[in-house]
């Protein structure tokens, strides 16, 4: 028997599951079986230790407290970096993987000639290689993890570019006194609008639209 929660540790998404069994080995063991991992590989809090009453027969159940351990970030960025050389290895392309070490997310960038196929229109392609390697590390290290994956930096390029443009309409905005929407936008790239005029006391953002077509709106803020 067990329940839990998801629990957001340093970025990570980890599950913390609380499980039941007649005896701790028990618990221990069913721990390993839903986790799918070994029992070096996750934390116990004893919550409860089932005692043994008349003739051996134990007295309530004992609980445990069960959560993957926190994989070191030179792991995460060792298999991170392993995945992604096979990935585009596998799509012909030529590339060399740079690891960006002690940030957190771990940051993957690829430098080379001619990657435009991995960027993609409007950087579709880009996002769907990151999702690619972090479901594979994930399952790897049995944690998610927010891997970022760009190449020849185009987002750091692009997260410049988005952010002045947010400066510019947030003027203009103030100037003509009236919305203004941007194009359709990625998740990643509305959020970097959202942060870049979070602080503006005077306009707001919000999204609109569906899927693809999710674009970001700046107003005034209500007086």
């Amino acid at each position: 028997m067990l329940g839990g929660e998801l629990l957001t540790v340093g970025g990570q998404i980890m599950e913390e599951l609380e499980i039941t069994g007649k005896t701790l080995e028990d618990a221990t063991c069913e721990a390993e079986k839903q986790l799918g991992l070994g029992r070096d590989e996750f934390d116990i809090v004893v919550i409860k230790e089932g005692k043994s009453g008349i003739l051996g027969r134990r007295r309530g159940e004992s609980v445990i407290r069960v959560k993957p351990r926190i994989p070191h970030e030179e792991d995460i960025a060792k298999v991170a970096t392993e995945v992604l050389e096979t990935l585009i290895r596998l799509l012909g392309v030529s590339g060399v993987v740079e690891t960006s070490s002690g940030e957190t997310p771990v940051s993957l960038n690829i430098e080379g000639d001619d990657l435009g196929i991995l960027i993609g229109r409007r950087g579709q392609a880009l996002s769907c290689l990151q999702f690619i390697v972090r479901l594979v590390v994930a399952g790897r290290l049995k944690a998610w993890l927010p891997l970022s994956v760009d190449v020849c930096r185009y987002r750091e390029r692009r997260r410049d570019s988005l952010q002045k443009l947010a400066l510019r309409l947030a003027e203009e905005v103030k100037l003509r006194r009236r919305a203004i929407t941007l194009e359709p936008m990625l998740p990643d790239e509305r959020r970097m609008i959202h942060l870049a005029l979070a602080d503006d006391p005077d306009v707001m953002t919000h999204s609109i639209g569906e899927k693809d077509d999710r674009k970001v709106v700046i107003l005034l803020k209500q007086e």
